[in-house]
């Protein structure tokens, strides 16, 4: 089992606001799953508390990644061990020259798991076939962290980060949004090239158009804070098809 989430909640913190209100799922290796939903009903959030952002407090519930407590780790920890996260928004990070920081993240991984960290030299030819893949402009490496970037260049940069980290489990944050065809193609084709038997992805995403070029093991559905259906990759072109409306009376009735 890559992760399981039991009985999640979690509230904004400061505020108290509850977010999630119960979350329950789980995800095996090889496999990829997806959460859609309707605006505010969690979906960032998850995301973010299995990140372990600061802005939220778990309230209740269990969160294992890798059979270990992910809830009991720091920020760091969870990398190490394999957690990523692409964010909806990637921020711009001035000074930090990005293939540096691809390098240093690259070694502050391999350090974890006890291997001997690239040179310069020998990580140069592995981020520049990881950056054709993705057709990302070479000239950008030497830019600032998503400094100038285009939002489909930043969407790109962070597939590149999880190209070259290798993650057990990545969480894609809505990779696909303010993307064009051609440029959603490259980003589910970097995201289906990391597939292995012993990784996984959890893609949140607000529309079908991804899931042409993904097919998704179970398709979830969030609503006001909880998983209230979960289904095959069909389950998009229903969405797609009748919205989320229905489910959201249904979801009252079971309250």
């Amino acid at each position: 089992m890559i992760l399981k989430i039991t009985n999640l909640s979690a509230t904004a913190k400061g505020s108290g606001l509850p977010i999630l209100r119960g979350v329950n799922l789980e995800i095996k290796a090889g496999e990829i799953h997806v959460i859609m939903g309707p605006n505010g009903s969690g979906k960032s959030t998850l995301a973010k508390v299995l990140a372990g952002h600061p802005a939220y407090t778990v309230t209740s519930g269990e969160v294992t990644f890798l059979g270990q407590d992910l809830l009991a780790m720091e920020v760091h920890e969870r990398a190490r061990l394999g957690l990523f996260m692409s964010f909806q928004y990637p921020v711009e990070i001035p000074g930090i020259q990005f293939d540096h920081f691809l390098l240093t993240a690259s070694n502050a991984i391999r350090k974890s798991q006890g291997l001997a960290e690239f040179s310069r030299d020998e990580f140069a030819p592995l981020l520049q076939t990881k950056a054709a893949a993705l057709r990302f402009d070479p000239a950008y490496l030497k830019r600032s962290l998503n400094e100038g970037f285009s939002g489909g260049e930043k969407k790109r940069s962070e597939i590149l980060q999880m190209a070259l980290l290798e993650p057990k489990l990545a969480v894609l944050d809505e990779i696909d949004s303010g993307l064009d065809i051609d440029a959603l193609k490259i980003i589910a084709g970097g995201a289906m090239a990391h597939m292995q038997p012993d990784r996984a992805l959890l893609i949140i995403t607000h529309y079908q158009r991804l899931l042409d070029h993904i097919t998704p093991d179970r398709i979830h559905v969030m609503v006001d804070g909880r998983v209230v259906l979960t289904g095959g990759s069909d389950l998009a072109h229903t969405l797609e098809a009748q919205g989320y409306d229905w489910l959201k009376t249904e979801d009252e009735c079971l309250l």
